[in-house]
């Protein structure tokens, strides 16, 4: 039975080329879209679950006043270890450092290099492929690299014991290999080093300060730890009493809770957080953009397979005639459609296979996946069932319903007048086509406002160096170099570029500070030219002098942290201030500018007189950034030879902070189209089904002379009120999707009423432009071919 219903899909579909093509091309390309949204989801929702205890580890995170970060005191997880027993191992982490490696000939400057605990591969279980996972990081001059990374320092030759030089002044061996880190960890990395390989950190751990937040802190619990929210809530408890042993609540209002290592990616966001960090709110947006473009699809098989129903009228009434039953034609049917459906999912995952490049490209992943593999065969498989299932549903029910007797006497348009469903349907398909283009719209404005915001300082044509190896002993040198250079005589020197700066404290203090105030200031060294280089405007005061002694304890503060002293710019200025203990006065206040992503509000800021080295960064003149560039390697090549040069540009740097934004603005558009071209085919199958179920009629109103363009108003003019009616539904939705998503910025552009206007506008002009083929091709036919049956 079966095999007779596959054979007359086959014939059906060979008898009907092109129609059988659209249907199958629009289901193909609904599958498509689907499995790519959902490999991504699937990817976003792997991260780190790879790691044999990722159950059992937890992030320490802290929230404050105006702040939320993932950086702990050093001291505090291995006491946190000794005192609760839950506490099965710990690791600490620094944040990413910048190298300069060197092995023979080879040298580059690196920035994926980190320092930790010993206890690293215990707690983590990135692949080791050389080395003793147990002592790989026991010698305090040990380093663990990438594959990649030994490749590429050591070709290939053998990695393990080989010498790394770093910094030119220290020698480190390297006592394991590492796989390449998988894309789906939220910790990435090409170098790792024991502590008692930095003197920062060695520094950190000796001073055992209860309140500075150095390193990010990993705990992993014991295994018959049960991980309810109840019992995570009790253990945060006594992590916070054990702080306040140490550091009371009236001097810093900190409170401390554990974040599940399987949920850092898609977490909140913290400071601290490395690079690349998910949004839960994506995944959620593209989860559901995946059921709408498979349910467009459906739907488009639906009525593309309604508007043929009559060409199968006179078989359903001759099955029913010799005998066979509803359910068996409702079978027949169902299996047509699964047949159809696993057609055109051989077609989709030939293009995701095909495409799947450019879709890594466009979502900036790293996504494999094996299309032939035991689970994936078994979930696609349930994808184009389920497809095929419920795409067909209605045209079964709806065909196998035909009364024999009106069918064979040729009675079809009178029994299929009801097109309430398949109207409603077509609403649903436009429905959600203006919510994608709404969405693509807002996401263009706000990529838009971001690239054009006034963040407060000046952003273009500004490249930068950074000051590693012998440029930081060479300072001085290196500013007379500057100086007489016309293409270099712009410039600054900073301790941190202000586009995310990290540092931050609580130990400020200021004449007339309540007690009970524990506001967090973010904090970033600077010269004088620093404020003239970036075009900043200062609200009152003064800025640093140059190559004065005189500022060296001195600030300027932004007029964010002037308002929470309780000061006007004005009052500020002369105020004693004091940071980390140094005392000084405020000589200026400077106009609030974005030292963050536009995602977080302006915070206080103290910016301090440079009193050491960071990075140069130069004001290019227009058409002089590539002759600049070469000024600023000659003079590290004179003065740094031992040290690569590198540079970047700040607009670059402010550009790749929103990477995450720009990328789902990329995917957010391709599959607008996708489902707006999918849609368009369902619309197509409902207009030739109009078509076809009113020839005669549209026979009859020719022969009375009726033109053309009067055909054409009449077919459209039903699809214009179902498109009017889907813009009704559609935009209030749209409206609070768009607002939803907007609120994760602090900064956002205004949503107005053209936006929805010009989406509107633009499904009416695609639903017009579908319909006039079949319209004009209705209105062209000779009515004599319509009326001969009569």
């Amino acid at each position: 039975m079966l095999k007779n219903y596959f054979r007359i899909a086959w014939r059906n579909l060979m008898r009907q080329k092109a129609f059988s093509a659209i249907n199958i091309i629009g289901l193909a390309i609904g599958m498509m879209c689907s499995i790519f949204i959902l490999l991504w989801v699937q990817h976003e929702r792997s991260f780190d679950r790879f790691h044999e205890n990722a159950g059992e580890i937890y992030r320490i995170t802290e929230t404050m006043p105006g702040l939320n970060a993932a950086l702990s005191p050093a001291v505090m997880p291995p006491e946190l270890q000794a005192k609760l027993p839950v506490i099965k191992n710990m690791v600490r982490i620094t944040y990413p450092s910048k190298l300069i490696l060197e092995a023979g000939t080879n040298k580059f400057m690196e920035e994926g290099a980190h320092y930790t605990d010993t206890t690293f591969l215990q707690v983590f279980s990135f692949p080791l492929i050389q080395g003793n996972r147990a002592t790989a990081l026991s010698r305090p001059d040990a380093i663990l690299i990438t594959r990649d990374m030994a490749k590429k320092y050591f070709a290939t030759e053998d990695a393990m014991g080989k010498t790394l030089r770093v910094n030119g002044d220290k020698n480190a061996v390297v006592t394991g290999v590492l796989e390449n880190i998988p894309a789906n960890s939220h910790f990435r990395f090409d170098f790792i080093m024991p502590f008692s390989a930095s003197d920062f950190a060695t520094e950190a751990i000796k001073a055992a300060s209860w309140d500075n937040f150095d390193f990010l802190a990993y705990l992993q619990l014991d295994k018959n730890f049960k991980s309810s929210p109840g019992n995570v809530a009790d253990l945060e408890t006594q992590i916070n009493t054990i702080y306040r042993e140490h550091i009371p609540r009236e001097n810093l209002d900190v409170e401390f809770h554990l974040q599940p290592l399987t949920g850092i990616h898609l977490g909140a966001s913290y400071v601290g957080d490395f690079p690349g960090h998910g949004n839960a709110l994506y995944v959620r947006i593209f989860f559901i953009v995946a059921i709408f473009v498979l349910g467009v699809a459906c739907i488009n098989f639906m009525n593309l397979a309604t508007a043929r129903s009559a060409r199968r009228a006179r078989e359903v009434g001759l099955r029913k005639t010799v005998g066979a039953g509803r359910a068996q034609l409702i079978v027949q049917f169902l299996t047509e459609s699964v047949f159809i459906s696993f057609i055109a999912l051989c077609i989709a995952i030939f293009l995701a296979w095909l495409l799947l490049p450019l879709f890594n490209d466009l979502s900036g992943k790293q996504i494999t996946v094996n299309f032939f593999e035991g689970k994936m065969i078994w979930l696609l498989a349930g994808i184009a069932l389920l497809t095929g299932l419920v795409a067909g549903s209605y045209p079964a029910l709806f065909l196998s319903a035909f009364n024999p007797v009106k069918v064979l006497k040729g009675n079809v348009t009178k029994m299929s007048s009801n097109l309430t469903l398949r109207n409603g349907l077509v609403v649903l398909q436009f429905s959600v086509s203006i919510l994608l283009l709404v969405g693509t719209l807002v996401v263009y404005k706000q990529l838009r406002f971001i690239k054009n915001m006034n963040l407060g300082f000046e952003k273009e044509n500004l490249v930068y160096m950074p000051m590693m190896g012998n440029l930081q002993s060479k300072k001085e040198a290196l500013e007379i170099a500057l100086q007489n250079n016309m293409l270099t005589a712009d410039y600054t020197i900073i301790g941190g570029l202000p586009t995310n700066l990290m540092n931050a404290t609580t130990d400020i203090i200021w004449e007339g500070k309540d007690p009970n105030m524990k506001g967090l200031f973010s904090n970033v060294a600077a010269d004088g030219a620093f404020f003239d280089i970036f075009q900043m405007k200062l609200l009152s005061g003064r800025t640093f002098f140059k190559n004065s002694s005189a500022d060296s304890n001195n600030y300027i503060i932004n007029e964010k942290a002037a308002g929470i002293m309780g000061f006007t710019p004005e009052s500020a200025i002369g105020k004693p201030l004091t940071q980390w203990g140094i005392k000084g006065m405020v000589v200026g206040v400077v106009r609030d500018f974005n030292f963050k992503p536009v995602q977080q509000s302006i915070e206080p800021l103290i910016i301090r007189h440079l009193n050491s080295s960071g990075y140069v960064v130069v004001h290019t003149k227009p058409g002089k950034t590539e002759a600049t560039i070469q000024a600023l390697e000659g003079m590290n090549a004179s003065l740094n030879s031992e040290t690569p040069f590198s540079f970047g540009f700040i607009d670059q740097d402010l550009d790749n902070l929103y990477k995450g934004e720009q990328q789902m603005g990329s995917l957010f558009n391709v599959f607008t189209m996708l489902a707006l071209f999918i849609s368009c085919l369902g619309l197509y199958g409902l207009s030739a089904f109009l078509a076809e179920q009113r020839k005669q009629e549209i026979g009859v109103r020719k022969v009375l002379g009726a033109s053309v363009l009067n055909i054409a108003y009449l077919l459209s003019s039903n699809f214009t009120k179902l498109v009017l009616i889907a813009m009704v539904i559609a935009i209030p939705v749209s409206w609070l999707a768009v607002n939803s998503w907007l609120d994760s910025f602090a900064y956002r552009t205004d949503i107005s009423w053209v936006i929805f206007f010009i989406a509107a506008v633009a499904a009416l002009l695609i639903a017009w432009i579908t319909i006039s083929y079949e319209s004009i091709r209705a209105g062209l036919t000779n009515p004599v071919k319509a009326l001969r049956s009569e």
